[in-house]
């Protein structure tokens, strides 16, 4: 178990894991369920020059519904995208 689910209580497995795609990048919505809330979070991927790259996404907003959460955490991660580029995987 990672440390972040140590910590925040795991992603929450009732949220649909397909990707969404961004620009280029594939975004994964991964809620943390955490004290009857879901904390916004996600993973970033894109293959740079043949090589895979993630970014993990966690935020401190919380909301009580998970797919509310799911769809904040895509929200943020394509504004992340947009500001960052490939600056993310730095």
């Amino acid at each position: 178990m990672s440390l972040f689910s140590k910590l925040f209580g795991g992603s929450d497995k009732s949220v649909q894991e397909e990707p969404v795609k961004h620009e280029g990048y594939l975004i994964y919505p991964e809620p943390i369920a955490e004290g009857g809330q879901h904390r916004i979070a996600a993973r970033i991927e894109k293959e740079i020059d043949g090589e895979p790259k993630s970014h993990r996404l966690i935020r401190a907003d919380t909301l009580s519904d998970a797919t509310a959460a799911a769809d904040a955490s895509v929200a943020k991660a394509k504004q992340l995208i947009e500001e960052q580029g490939d600056r993310l995987f730095e």
